[in-house]
């Protein structure tokens, strides 16, 4: 065995130092007639070899494929020097003059070209004939260790903004392309996996607690090949009534002619939580309780809590947010295998992913089963079937918990002197122990979930060609929650069980026929078709209490003496759809494109329930013209787009323009009977919301491709708007749902990618920045109204933060000039002022309330470098977003300075007597909460999204049974510069219209990863 490794490396060796002489030699090449060429194929920037290319000598047939070594060996009549063509899918194909016998040479990637085939609605395009706005993600950023695929779209896309609604593993997160426009429909992207939509929305079946598990965490990021991301009514109209938030097109991996390839991938890391905010301990927290308790009666003293020799010795106390939160292992393990012949290629692939969460007992497990096969039986017919499986199950965080560990007091323990635990804060809020909740509250979420896809394609006449897709979606999901007796929560019932069920299904079929035909200059895409999606959902909950022993936990709800109401319902949807498209190009210079669409939706009312969603799209590619092309030789391509059309979106739930019944239970005569009372009052001419969006851009590359740019502006305007309106209370309802109100969004994206670099060292970046202004236009008759802590007012963009604006704190002295400006009824030296808006000269909250600031960001980037040296690889990713403010609602709940709470180490800077401050109120025990300017905090902030560093060993180095064999490491929310002082500036609560609000969200992790990939 030594010697045979002697021997292959002192063969590859002199192949090196013969392919560098050779290449030497072509100077004065010498002519050999009868010769015999040996060459290796490698790719140029891993050096790898390169199995299955075309080598074939110029000007004859004679041709060779190469090895799964990459080598190839020609033995030809010809005088060498000769010229080799090579070609293989995926590379810029090369023609280079062989001077010398053996040789190496290195093939370029081509997946940056613009003939790169790109996935767009219903059927591919080359990149260079798009006329729409159609955004492809890097690769890299798809092997992110994460949980689910919509996670990798951070940072990674112009005019993509993705936001964590939570960091719970398995957690989702809000997406809005191109900014929101809806106010009570949906405002998510519909995804497109392998052919069929999905928007992505949690069902709740009324059981359990917290944040769902986003139900995209179903599908396996690894399984995926390409995510397109389409953005104008040009890309988005063929989806028509569910284009308007943009759609996402998925496309998994799928088998490659070839050798049967076996790759496992397996990684194991480490999170923990961005960073703790700063609490009281217990030293302090007595000291504030102290204080309060003698504001409130100082006739007790001023150590009504504890005495000082008492607080001297309570040392730093309980730290909840230690005792909650930890290093968390994050476990990932693919198993794939791919291959296939001329007439079957094949994908099948195997996942486990296990995630702990960075909050005790919470935690996210997936195990998937993928298998994708193409064929082509016949010269005619093409078939293929997509199918995943996938098993998920999660332990969810409970709603409240991380604000229960923040302000539980640090003088509370966890546990009472005989074991058990304290069950509750033992001042006078009550709020439950967070570490027992946490520890011994069951709340699971277990979901199922099959998706597939198959179709045939038929090749009728030569450019004709029929189409005809079947599709699924299953889902079931379980929900088992359980509160033990010996936990707050579970005292006052005994101990309280639940399940939960929800079976989803939706089936799909498409019917396509497609018209391909060039002839002289003119080419021509010709699509037509019938779509229908129907889909139905039954929920099912029941529940008891009292049970003997908790051992049991859900698992018999019989031995609950308490039986709980239970719950069902089910809802069904269904649409059909007529589309077309006609793609048109003359010389590939000038390409005009239109399509129409024509939805049925059972959701709308019987009046309206069709609608009409046309697009018109025209660009120019000026590059191709002569004059350009014959005087600027340094721009490789330009081309000039325009686009404009009309999508709508469904999003407003089922039977919402019907007049429906449900269930009230009516106490008569001293028994408990059961009616049905109408639950909204009917709409027939309920509609979409439409939206109107007009695109303009350009795309330019220079200098051998090596620089590229494009640019877009747009508008986009939403009418129609899904409201409820206020109606005459003699109707019987307080408000209808109503198409009225319109919302616009405008911005210009930019995206920049360049080769800085490329030798043997390469060096790429690929930059985007995104501008988009939201404005509400109209809201109906009225011109604002308020819904919590925001308000929706036409000329301002969704997302406003409503409130008081606080103007300094009373000092001793001012209590009659300035008292009223406190709301307080008797105002006190260290209480907060607040601005006078409406001038009356008194503060009160009804009247004084003003724009405060908004979460809308000013511009959102994302910015990618990637570095290729030899076998070394490196891919960082910053993101950030300026411009947006955040309502810290934690902040809100830490700055009361009750004594009944913890509160933040802000309260070391409150106004006392000794420190009057102008920023930090006076301690007082009953303090009305009042939402001003305070918790309104500047969200902007950059953050080392992703950082992936990886080692490719050389074939020369590994057995021959392998042919590949990479190491790596991965890096994720590394590092964050921000000045928002909650956990993490990038959240959001996932409402359309209370944007940008952090209330207890569980908060985001930093991890690092080590894997590696082998390939047999």
């Amino acid at each position: 065995m030594k010697k045979y490794g002697v021997f292959r490396y002192s063969y590859i060796l002199i192949l090196s130092i013969l392919s560098f002489h050779s290449v030497q030699a072509q100077e004065e090449p010498k002519p050999i007639i009868n010769a015999s060429l040996v060459g290796v194929l490698v790719d140029a920037d891993t050096k790898e070899p390169i199995d299955g290319a075309t080598v074939q000598l110029e000007a004859v047939t004679h041709s060779v494929k190469t090895d799964r070594d990459g080598k190839f060996q020609f033995v030809t009549g010809q005088k060498l020097p000769f010229t080799l063509i090579i070609t293989y899918v995926g590379y810029q194909t090369k023609t280079i003059v062989i001077s010398q016998s053996p040789t190496v040479i290195e093939l370029k990637s081509d997946d940056k070209n613009l003939d790169e085939v790109v996935v767009v609605g219903y059927g591919t395009i080359k990149r260079k004939d798009l006329t729409g706005s159609v955004a492809s993600l890097p690769s890299d950023l798809l092997k992110q260790n994460v949980s689910s695929l919509d996670q990798t779209l951070k940072g990674g896309i112009s005019g993509v903004q993705v936001t964590q609604t939570s960091g719970q593993p398995g957690g989702g997160v809000s997406i809005r392309i191109r900014g929101g426009a809806s106010i009570q429909g949906g405002n998510e992207p519909l995804y497109v996996i392998d052919g069929f939509p999905i928007y992505n929305q949690t069902e709740s079946t009324g059981v359990g607690s917290g944040a769902s598990i986003n139900p995209l965490a179903s599908i396996n990021p690894s399984d995926i090949e390409s995510v397109e991301v389409l953005k104008d009514a040009s890309a988005t109209a063929i989806y028509g009534s569910r284009g308007a938030n943009g759609v996402v097109l998925v496309t998994t991996k799928k088998g490659v002619t070839g050798r049967a390839k076996l790759t496992y991938d397996g990684s194991f890391g480490l999170q923990k939580v961005l960073k703790k905010i700063d609490v009281l301990g217990a030293k302090d927290f007595a000291i504030l309780r102290n204080e309060v308790l003698y504001d409130a009666n100082p006739s007790l003293g001023t150590n009504q809590y504890l005495t000082q020799s008492q607080i001297d010795a309570l040392g730093e106390g309980t730290n909840w947010q230690n005792e909650a939160f930890k290093t968390a292992p994050i476990r990932n393990h693919q198993l794939s295998l791919t291959g296939g012949g001329d007439q079957v290629q094949y994908f099948l692939g195997a996942n486990y992913f296990d995630q702990e969460g960075v909050i005790v007992n919470t935690d996210f497990k997936r195990l998937g089963f993928r298998s994708n096969i193409n064929a082509k039986p016949y010269e005619r017919l093409s078939v293929g079937a997509n199918l995943s499986i996938n098993r998920t199950q999660g332990q969810v965080a409970p709603s409240g918990i991380v604000n229960s560990l923040l302000i539980m007091p640090p003088t509370a323990t966890i546990y009472d002197a005989d074991g058990s635990y304290t069950l509750r804060n033992p001042f006078e809020n009550i709020f439950a122990n967070p570490i027992a909740t946490l520890l011994e509250t069951t709340n699971q979420e277990v979901v199922l979930r099959t998706l597939g896809t198959t179709f045939a394609q038929y090749d009728i006449l030569d450019g004709l060609q029929l189409k005809v897709l079947l599709g699924v979606d299953l889902n079931n999901r379980t929900n088992k929650y359980y509160l033990p007796s010996y936990i707050y929560e579970g005292s006052g019932s005994s101990g309280r069980a639940n399940l939960g069920n929800l079976d989803y299904y939706s089936w799909l079929n498409e019917n396509t026929l497609s018209y391909n035909k060039s002839f002289n200059n003119h080419n021509l895409n010709v699509l037509l078709g019938f779509t229908q999606q129907e889909a139905r959902n039954a929920v099912f909950g029941a529940g008891a209490e009292n049970f003997v022993t908790d051992e049991l936990l859900y698992n018999n709800l019989q031995s609950g003496s308490t039986l709980l109401r239970p719950t069902s319902g089910t809802y069904e949807w269904v649409l059909h759809s007529f589309l077309s498209r006609i793609n048109y190009n003359y010389q590939n210079k000038y390409y005009v494109s239109a399509s129409l669409r024509r939805d049925g939706s059972s959701r709308f009312g019987a009046e309206n329930k069709w609608g009409n969603f046309p697009s018109l799209a025209f660009s120019w590619r000026a590059s191709q013209e002569g004059f350009i092309r014959d005087n600027l030789s340094f721009l490789n391509d330009l081309k000039l787009r325009t686009s404009f059309g009309t999508t709508g979106n469904l999003e407003i739930g089922q039977y919402q323009s019907l007049s429906t019944l449900y269930s009230l239970n009516y106490l008569i005569g001293g028994n408990i009977l059961t009616g049905f009372t109408s639950q909204r009052i009917p709409n027939e001419n309920l509609g979409w919301e439409t939206t109107y969006q007009y695109d303009a851009g350009i795309d330019f590359a220079l200098f051998n491709s090596r620089l590229q740019f494009t640019f877009d502006w747009y508008y986009k305007k939403t009418e129609d708007l899904l409201l409820n309106v206020e109606i005459p209370w003699t109707s019987g309802y307080a408000s209808s749902l109503q198409n009225y109100g319109s919302v616009q969004n405008k911005g210009v994206e930019f995206n920049v990618k360049s080769k800085n670099i490329d030798n043997d060292f390469s060096w790429s970046t690929d930059l985007n920045l995104s501008f988009n202004r939201n404005k509400v236009l109209s809201i109906g008759s009225g011109t604002s109204y308020i819904t919590g802590n925001y308000i929706i007012k036409v000329g301002k963009p969704l997302g406003t933060f409503y409130g008081t604006a606080t103007d300094g704190i009373l000092q001793v002295g001012e209590e009659a000039e300035k008292g009223d400006f406190t709301g307080n009824a008797t105002p006190k030296a260290g209480d907060r002022l607040y601005k006078d808006i409406d001038g009356d000269g008194k503060f009160t909250t009804a009247n004084d309330r003003t724009v405060i600031g908004n979460a809308q960001p000013n511009y959102i980037f994302g910015f990618t470098n990637t570095f290729n040296y030899k076998g070394f690889d490196l891919n960082v990713l910053l993101q950030g977003s300026v411009g947006n403010e955040i309502l810290n609602i934690n902040r809100q709940n830490l700055e009361m300075f009750t004594g009944q709470q913890n509160a933040s180490t802000d309260a070391l800077q409150r106004w006392t007597a000794g420190n009057p401050s102008q920023s930090y109120p006076r301690a007082k025990l009953d303090p009305a909460p009042v939402f001003s300017d305070q918790f309104v905090e500047d969200g902007s902030f950059v953050r080392l999204k992703s950082l992936q560093f990886g080692y490719t060993v050389p074939k020369t180095w590994i057995h021959r049974s392998l042919s590949n064999l990479r190491f790596y490491v991965v890096g994720q929310n590394l590092l964050t510069w921000t000045k928002y002082a909650g956990f993490d500036p990038e959240v959001t609560s996932g409402s359309n219209v209370q944007i940008g609000s952090d209330a207890g969200i569980y908060p985001a992790s930093k991890s690092f990863s080590f894997g590696a990939s082998i390939t047999f």
